[in-house]
């Protein structure tokens, strides 16, 4: 089994903390393959630091709005797992 490859030097991942339209505090990676739902700013900027730490890093907070990943909605009775939830 080979090892997994780093990540290019040259494509910095950002982590971007910030609100969706309704208020919930964000921090996703700027290919949306990351996303953490947090009930303040203080909660998403700690775990944005930490994987900042991890995966070395750039955090910014957002201009616009974020767009969850994974809605905040209820589920339908007839779907029986989200698609990209964790």
């Amino acid at each position: 089994m080979s090892p997994t490859p780093q990540p290019d030097p040259a494509d910095p991942v950002v982590l971007y903390v910030g609100q969706d339209v309704a208020g919930h505090w964000l921090v996703q990676d700027a290919a949306r393959l990351l996303e953490g739902r947090f009930v303040s700013l203080t909660a998403a900027l700690r775990f944005a630091e930490a994987e900042r730490q991890m995966y070395h890093a750039s955090v910014r907070l957002a201009t616009m709005p974020l767009v969850p990943v994974i809605p905040f909605g209820p589920v339908a009775a007839d779907v029986r797992a989200l698609p990209r939830a964790a």
